[in-house]
């Protein structure tokens, strides 16, 4: 009988796992870092642009995970204050899109975390960002 115990209970963990293993969501198989150092025209509109141009490319490829860097004037991107790219850099943010705001460029700027949209992450330096996810095999856009 208790042969019987540990058989059923092996086999019931077996399932959990193998359930859970299958509602895992699979990594994605493209990985893009981009840059946006730019002050405010064509340039973040061009930005917005290629990130929805390849979710929607990749999008039965595998998927695609993207992180935009902004440093420089490209910052301004990230700011409270840009309300005309508010709402679509939310919906991005919220799809799994990560916006990262350089710190160096922040303190050169005197902006705080708290001038920033609330779905903004930050590194410590912009370029290194961009060069740790190249060594790391991310394709680089500039």
């Amino acid at each position: 009988m208790q042969l019987k115990s540990i058989i059923a209970a092996i086999i019931t963990l077996f399932v959990i796992v193998l359930v859970a293993v299958s509602q895992t969501p699979a990594a994605p198989k493209h990985h893009a870092v981009m840059q946006m150092s730019e002050p405010q025209d064509d340039e973040w509109s061009y930005l917005l642009a290629h990130i929805q141009n390849m979710r929607i490319a990749f999008a039965n490829d595998g998927g695609v995970e993207i992180e935009a860097v902004f440093f420089g004037p490209g910052l301004n991107m990230l700011r409270k204050t840009n309300t005309d790219h508010a709402d679509i850099l939310q919906r991005f943010a919220s799809e799994g899109v990560k916006l990262t705001a350089c710190r160096n460029s922040m303190r050169d700027r005197n902006i705080t975390t708290e001038d920033l949209f609330p779905f903004a992450t930050t590194v410590d330096s912009g370029v290194a960002e961009l060069v740790r996810k190249q060594e790391a095999g991310w394709a680089y856009i500039k």
